[in-house]
């Protein structure tokens, strides 16, 4: 780890293009193409998902035998299992999105190429925690969409919500992108929830995320009503009603890739790669419910990066922490944390040998570390040149286990998934200090039954090691 570039006692003034450097631990966990069939160079949104069983799963944009992409199970120790290698026969290739778990054990992901069609446009993918696989859908680049780059994510109705980029990286489809929706099997029955027109929005590449509100958040990477076509902060209900929150207008920011995350405080928090007041070089954003946009710290290259693709995280000590992509001090970008009220940090800058490019989202795992992914870097070299193979890799900010809601929504008598660490032994589960009824399944994962009364708040799970907390409150739904 780079030598702190100031210490306890000295004011870092945060001006300028300055950051101060802090105190968390870096550890590398993997090094991608370290053995045959690995996957490699993750690529954005590249969300990381806890299983039921503890461990990360994701996928890499390569590798995986036939160079198509693979879907990868990580145990926190470093233990790396190919789950999928995709070989573009009707499976999809290419899974740049990452997975993100279903309330039903299984994971859902999409490919951003290969299918069945004759000119392939992606697809959409279940995915068992075996690496039993499942594709869901088949993009046509019709009035569907095509070249998914996130995975969707489960809304409050038990259905699948994403979004599909036809024109992103390419361009190889037509149209301006579009929000679907899928229903889980065995019906796998889709939809278009909402076409992007330009006006409000063109070419989603980030995941949408729920919101407390039963709604979903997302940005667009390009539209707007702006003359730059600098993206958009969106709100979409269930059914397809889309209000544009934010018209991005480069002094606060410009094309926005990553994923917003709602805040404990109801707000949302973000990036965008370019734009700024004064470089250029990309922002991190807080945005309210009812749009208005307040630019947080703006990049400035030289020690704090610039580029920020990756999507945040908010951990349990109140920050958010996310990552720039390019520059910094040794030019592979950096990871950085910065409080809701705009106090700006490096927590780590890579260096190559530890990584580079960190496109991929942020995530924190319920025994305290953040995981993140990198595309390039490390010291792999199978399936890929030296150094090209990327890292998944940790972060240690001191923070306490604690225990995390698969789906943080419901009313009494809903069976509410719980993941965590060391449940043997669990002798109380608590929603918003209102005892439930409890089923310890595993070491690492447990169901509750909302109690009757339940009100919103915070989870707890009783342990014979301690008392653990969850990370997020449990919204009662009517």
């Amino acid at each position: 780890m780079p030598k702190p570039s100031c210490y306890t006692l000295i004011l870092c003034l945060f001006v300028l293009n300055f950051a101060c450097i802090s105190h968390a631990q870096f550890s590398v966990v993997y090094n991608f193409g370290s053995n045959p069939n690995d996957p490699i160079q993750p690529f954005y949104a590249g969300i990381i998902s806890q299983g039921q069983d503890g461990n990360l799963y994701s996928a890499g944009y390569g590798g995986g035998g036939s160079g198509n992409g693979a879907t990868f199970r990580l145990t926190p120790g470093g233990v790396m299992t190919t789950l999928w290698g995709f070989a573009d026969n009707g499976d999809g290739a290419v899974p740049t999105g990452g997975l993100i778990l279903g309330t039903d054990g299984n994971f859902y992901g999409t490919t951003y190429d290969g299918g069945f069609g004759l000119t392939p446009y992606g697809t959409i993918f279940q995915m068992t925690p075996s690496g039993g696989l499942s594709t869901l859908y088949d993009f046509q680049d019709g009035s569907d969409g095509a070249l998914p780059e996130a995975p969707p994510v489960e809304g409050l109705d038990g259905n699948y919500y994403g979004t599909n980029c036809p024109t992103c990286n390419g361009p190889k489809a037509t149209g301006n992108g579009s929000i679907y929706m899928i229903t889980p099997p065995p019906s796998f029955t889709f939809s278009v929830v909402y076409p992007f027109d330009g006006t409000h929005g063109s070419e989603p590449m980030a995941p949408l995320i729920l919101g407390t509100d039963g709604n979903f958040y997302g940005v667009t990477a390009y539209g707007g009503t702006n003359s730059c076509s600098c993206g958009t902060v969106f709100k979409v209900t269930p059914s397809g009603v889309l209000t544009v929150l934010y018209n991005f207008d480069n002094t606060h920011g410009e094309i926005p890739i990553g994923a917003l995350t709602q805040g404990t405080d109801g707000n949302f928090y973000g990036t965008t790669t370019n734009g700024g007041p004064t470089y250029g070089l990309g922002v991190v954003f807080r945005v309210t419910p009812k749009g208005k946009l307040t630019v947080l710290h703006e990049m400035g290259g030289t020690n704090d990066g610039q580029a920020p693709f990756a999507g945040m995280v908010q951990a349990t000590d109140g920050n958010f922490y996310g990552a720039s992509a390019y520059a910094g001090p040794n030019g592979c970008g950096t990871i950085f944390k910065i409080s809701p009220k705009g106090s700006f940090s490096v927590v780590y800058a890579f260096d190559n040998t530890t990584g580079c490019l960190p496109y991929s989202t942020l995530m924190q795992h319920t025994n305290g570390l953040i995981y993140g992914m990198t595309q390039t870097g490390g010291t792999g070299s199978l399936s890929c040149a030296p150094g090209q193979c990327g890292v998944l890799y940790s972060v240690n900010i001191g923070a306490h286990p604690f225990v995390s809601i698969v789906q943080p929504f419901g009313k009494a008598g809903t069976t509410v998934e719980i993941l965590g660490q060391r449940f043997t032994g669990t002798t109380k589960v608590a929603f918003n200090k209102v005892p439930a009824s409890f089923n310890v399944v595993s070491d690492t994962y447990l169901t509750a039954s909302a109690p009757a009364g339940v009100t919103t708040g915070f989870v707890t799970v009783k342990t014979p090691r301690g008392t653990l907390k969850s990370n997020k409150k449990f919204h009662v739904v009517p």
